[in-house]
Formats: structure tokens, sequence, C-alpha cells
């Protein structure tokens, strides 16, 4: 059955034919108008996310060359002559605070009681000792954020970073001149460490180790990022681009961790007590080789940990540079660190980490970092004699 009428005259086909065409007109031109809008939308939105790419990636670039240019115009990199020997210390790394330091169990004054005892000892001549430079704001600028930097400016915050709430009370002037500044020229003492370590095979900065800070935020006695900030004027500055960090001091170093989260030069093997402060989960993530020994840990039970610990970094990682942060409040009686290492075992455990750098042929930095007992400072400078009598550094003047 035929369900259209006929179309019996000429004009009747004619008006037919011109509505047709007037309507498939219009709807072609509707639907180009919303095709060339979904395209142009789409073209724009497309752009707008090559744009934003282009520019985050130029933002990047721009933040990387600045970089490259403050460490390449840093002052902290100088030429030390080969009568000094690569230890490095200025008397201005002591805090003296009228009296609040002690307020602190960090013993404030052991990094100049350290020196002492390795110059009465005979194993060192004072005036071979290396003094660093106090490291700038461009220098800091490196690794810090201005805003962080300039948080610095408020005695509260640098009091709650220090753990001292009386340091809140006075003006920062003196909170610079009396704590940051003495902090920062341990900085500078880490970063000519890498240098030296560089030229000579081995350095120790009888200071340093501040790794519960990361370029955003300070904690747990340290300030600045002096491992982060050495680790960067290593890679621009001595062709270096792998490092391993040995850090074994008894607290989770948070702060190179969260610096180096993304960067596969950075190898992190960290051997903690998982118990105690600083308890950040999210940078246990970003550890490489994480070894944890619980509180109570013996010294033969520490030790046979670390063995397996530099066997297996050993053979997943060959670095150009070592920076082991070697804390001793893994010391038994520390009432932070909570584990029962002997003295001896203190002087094993820096013995094995020299050993391993220097079976791979491989410069080492050594920083004292944390240590909360007045016995700290011997224990730090038998260490050190001991590494001289096993030859794993030369304490001798050299003569020209």
């Amino acid at each position: 059955m035929n369900f259209v009428p006929s179309i019996s005259t000429e004009s009747t086909r004619n008006l037919f034919n011109s509505t047709v065409f007037l309507f498939f007109t219009v709807a072609t031109v509707k639907l180009t108008h919303s095709f060339g809008r979904y395209l142009l939308r789409n073209s724009t939105f497309a752009s707008g996310v090559s744009m934003s790419s282009s520019s985050s990636s130029s933002t990047t670039n721009d933040a990387e060359t600045l970089r490259h240019g403050r460490i390449l115009s840093s002052k902290l990199y100088f030429d030390v002559p080969i009568t000094k020997v690569p230890l490095i210390y200025s008397d201005s790394y002591d805090i003296a605070f009228l009296g609040i330091e002690k307020l602190h169990p960090f013993d404030s004054s052991k990094w100049g009681r350290i020196c002492r005892y390795l110059i009465l000892d005979g194993a060192l001549e004072k005036n071979c000792i290396v003094e660093p430079l106090e490291a700038s704001k461009d220098d800091l600028l490196v690794v810090h954020s201005e805003s962080y930097l300039n948080s610095l400016k408020n005695s509260s915050n640098v009091a709650m970073i220090i753990e001292v709430p009386p340091v809140a009370l006075f003006p920062n002037c003196l909170v610079q001149q009396k704590v940051l500044c003495p902090f920062r020229k341990q900085v500078g003492g880490t970063i000519l460490a890498a240098k030296l370590a560089k030229e000579r095979g081995w350095a120790i900065n009888v200071g340093g180790g501040f790794h519960h800070c990361s370029a955003e935020k300070g904690g747990g006695f340290c300030a600045y990022a002096d491992i982060s900030l050495c680790i960067h004027y290593a890679f621009a500055r001595l062709n270096v681009s792998r490092v391993m960090i040995i850090d074994l001091d008894a607290h989770q170093g948070n702060g190179h961790e969260m610096d180096f989260s993304n960067d596969g030069r950075v190898y992190i093997l960290d051997m903690y007590n998982p118990g105690i402060y600083p308890l950040d989960y999210e940078a246990r993530r970003y550890i490489t080789q994480k070894v944890e020994v619980m509180s109570g840990t013996l010294t033969n039970e520490y030790l046979r940990k670390l063995d397996e610990a530099l066997e297996v970094a050993g053979n997943r990682f060959d670095p150009e540079l070592v920076v082991y942060n070697a804390g001793t409040d893994i010391l038994d009686g520390d009432p932070l660190g909570r584990l029962k290492i002997s003295p001896e075992g203190i002087a094993i455990r820096d013995e094995k980490v020299f050993q391993f750098a220097r079976e791979r042929k491989v410069p080492i930095v050594m920083l004292t970092s944390g240590g909360y007992m007045k016995s700290s400072a011997r224990v730090i400078a038998d260490s050190i004699v001991n590494l001289s009598k096993k030859c794993l550094i030369d304490m001798r003047q050299a003569t020209i």
C-alpha cells in the first residue's frame, strides 16, 4: 500500500522540491556551524594543553639553568693546599647560645671536642685542618626555596626546627648569628668535602649530616639540607653522575629521601630504627635499600646486617661518589637512638664503609650527623684514628 499522496500538478511538485532544498540547506549550515565550533573548541583545548606543557617545560629548564648558574658562581669550592688534610672544621661550628643550647639533648660542642681529641692524640696538626666558607643565600637556593629560607627569619619557626622552644623569644638577628650561622658554616663544609674527596679520595666534615631537612621543610635539629646541596654541587662541578648515600644514623634520613625521591642518579641505603623519629612513612617509599634495625639491637647483629646491606648495595649500584652519614646515636645508652652498639662497633662500622669505598676506588665523604651523648666526640675521634691506622685515610701532613 502506498502511503504517499500523489502529486498531480507541476506547481505542487516545485513547491515540494523548494521546501526540501531549504530544509537540507538550513540543516547543513547548522551542522557545519556546530562542527566548526567543535573543531575550534578542541583545537583551542589542544593548543592550550600544548602551551601549558611547553610553559611547564620552559619553567623547569629555567629553574635548572638558574640552579646551575648559582653552583658555578659559588665560592664554596676553593683550592685547598696539599699541606692541608681533607678534614674540615671551623671553630664557628660549635653552638653557644646563652646556655639555651643545653635544652636540646644534642651535644652542640661535640664538633670542636672531636678536633681537640685528634690534636691531643697526635693524630692531627691544627694547622692542617681545612676551614670552609659559610654558605650564602644563593648557595642555599640551589636546593631550598625562597619561601623556606624566608621562614627561617621567624624565630618561632627556627625554634620548632631545632626543638628548643625558648629560641622563639629571641630577636631573629640573634638566632641567625648564634644558631643558623654555625649551621650554614657546616653546610659549606659538607659541600667542600665532595670536592676534596674527589681530589684526595676521602674527606671528613667534622659536622653536617642534617638529614632531616629537605628543600621545603626542616626538623630534628636540621635547618639546611647539606647532603642534598653537596650532591647537586657534585653533579654540576665534579663530573659525577651517580651518588650513593649510606645513612647509618639511627634515625631515618627523610630529608634527602624526599629531595631525591624521583632521581635515579642517587642510591639511598638507609639503616635506621623504624620505631623512633621521624616516622616519615612517605619518605620511606623513596629509600632505595631499606634496612630496619629495631630498638635494642646489639653490635654483632648490627654489623652482620651492615655487611649484608653493603654487599647488596655494591651489586645493585656503581657509585662515583659515596656520601656517608655516620651518626653515632646508635651508641649503647644514647637516649634517642635506642640501639646498643659499642664504641668499638662504631669504629668497625666506619671501617667497613670506608673499605667498601676503597675496594671500588670511589671517593667518600663522611659527615658526623647525630649523637646525643658527651661520649660521642671521643668515639668519633677514636674511629677517625682507627681509619688512619688501617690506612683507609691519610692524616699525615704533606710536605711541598
